[in-house]
């Protein structure tokens, strides 16, 4: 895409009556291979490019998008934008203010090494067969699972304010799951995490570090001693929490509530709303003084990760909570204002045919200073539990109930028996009240999320959460036994 056939999209906005305009060039290519039980089931790959037009006429917003990426197509797709905007402003309330941001010319790439789409399909084949087979080692295995995806991805954004930023990045992801067949239900385990496993930007070689065929012996084993093991307990008690699962428990309490346009109301038919309100900013007692979480896009090698946003906004990392106190929203151009501030740069589409949104970026709990074998070891009662199964939590993220695949009872600061099913509940301000310890930097790893849903049409974001294992008092498990 050259700059000529871009500016072919700004011309033509203000022309059309727009005092703002943007185009956003995307252009990304995907690859995934699965094996399950020993055999491929799937194999494919896909390709899309095109251009997103946004602007600003008579107070409102609008956007339209083609693939046809000729001038002429171009030239009609932004006139169309404009008269979207003028249809809006029709019903609109208050006029549209985006907040201010300085335009640059930029270029930016991801973290990068091996481009896994160069890599041969064999190659990649093979990696998943060889761990898929050292699953079925174990005789309680009835079904084994193992993939892979990758992608890579091209943008160029131009504003009538004068940026211009193109930016490159890869992603990966891969993971392995084994499911047993019990006298009455399913057990599953899944490493390094479930629904897919783990996600990163970079290349190859992070799928080689994962070593699944490595770890497939121990995955394997943990899902015969669920076959074994008793039933969640259901009662009150500690729970330490395993990094991966701390990761959705933010993603879903934290990330979620503190997303600006849910704040106000904005974004509301799929996703719901929040439980937090402007007014809250500065004052509300979000957890403990343990609980510092940040958005910060410039994790490297994260996948919510990125040098400028989709309104050319750049990457910057911003306290959401301080020592339990709530002191920030993610936010875009638009919904900024309502805040008073600047956009800290959370506005993102997952295409060229999609508008931006408010969307997490790496939204991460801060590490503390224990290891886990001294946390464990300071809990004299509890839970230990880590990969999330399932989860449920109403629309304005405050009540929730989270499984996971994994549990061990805590007796005397030490892990004992495994326990089958367990899960918790709690409503999230008194959840993240009981936290009183968190683990350090030693424990502490970004998570790759690439399925967040939002919108209508719905986006699915790529976003990611560093976090360590923490403990939490006072908590209720076994809900339902």
């Amino acid at each position: 895409m050259d700059d000529t056939t871009m500016a072919t999209a700004l011309d033509a906005a203000r022309q059309a009556g727009a005092d703002y305009a943007d185009a956003r060039f995307v252009e990304s290519h995907a690859e995934s291979v699965a094996v399950r039980s020993g055999r491929v089931i799937a194999a494919g790959s896909s390709a899309t490019s095109g251009i997103g037009i946004r602007v600003r006429a008579d107070g409102a917003m609008g956007f339209a998008a083609t693939s046809d990426l000729s001038r002429d197509a171009i030239a009609r797709t932004a006139r169309e934008a404009v008269a979207v905007a003028r249809a809006s402003s029709r019903v609109a309330g208050e006029a549209v203010r985006l907040a201010e941001v300085e335009p640059v010319v930029a270029e930016w790439s991801g973290t990068s090494g091996r481009d896994p789409l160069t890599v041969p399909l064999e190659e990649k084949i093979g990696l998943l067969m060889e761990a898929d087979k050292a699953l079925r080692a174990e005789p309680a295995i009835t079904v084994s699972a193992a993939e892979l995806e990758a992608a890579r991805h091209h943008k160029l954004f131009v504003s009538t304010q004068g940026a211009r930023i193109e930016q490159r990045w890869t992603e990966v992801g891969a993971g392995i799951s084994a499911h047993a067949v019990g006298a009455d239900e399913v057990v599953q385990r899944s490493y390094p995490s479930s629904f897919g496993g783990q996600w990163t930007q970079g290349g190859w070689e992070n799928v080689l570090d994962l070593d699944l065929a490595g770890n497939a012996p121990r995955v394997a084993e943990e899902v015969a001693q669920l076959l074994a093991a008793a039933p969640c307990p259901s009662m009150e008690t500690t729970v330490i929490l395993g990094s991966s699962q701390l990761a959705l428990q933010i993603h879903e309490s934290i990330g979620h509530p503190t997303e600006l346009d849910r704040v106000l109301g904005d974004e509301a038919a799929f996703a719901g709303t929040s439980w937090v309100s402007l007014e809250d900013v500065g004052s509300l007692r979000y957890g403990s003084e343990h609980v510092t979480v940040v958005s910060d896009a410039t994790t490297p090698g994260s996948l919510g990760s990125f040098g400028y946003d989709d309104e050319g906004v750049p990457a910057q990392r911003d306290l959401l909570i301080e020592r339990g106190v709530l002191v920030g929203l993610q936010s875009s151009r638009e919904s900024a204002p309502a805040l008073g501030r600047r956009s800290n740069g959370c506005a993102r589409a997952d295409g060229w045919n999609r508008i931006p949104l408010v969307r997490m970026t790496t939204v991460s709990l801060e590490p503390g200073e224990w290891s886990l074998e001294d946390l464990i070891a300071d809990t004299d009662d509890g839970l230990y539990l880590e990969t999330n199964s399932s989860w449920s939590i109403d629309d304005k993220r405050l009540n929730f109930q989270f499984a996971c695949e994994y549990g061990r009872r805590i007796r005397n600061g030490q892990l004992a028996e495994v326990v089958r099913n367990p899960n918790y509940t709690g409503i999230t301000p008194r959840f993240w009240g009981s936290c009183d310890a968190v683990c350090s930097a030693d424990h502490w790893t970004v998570w790759g999320l690439p399925n967040c849903g939002k919108g209508e049409p719905i986006q699915v974001a790529r976003v990611a959460h560093g976090a360590a294992p923490a403990r939490f008092r006072g908590v209720r498990v076994g809900v339902g036994r």
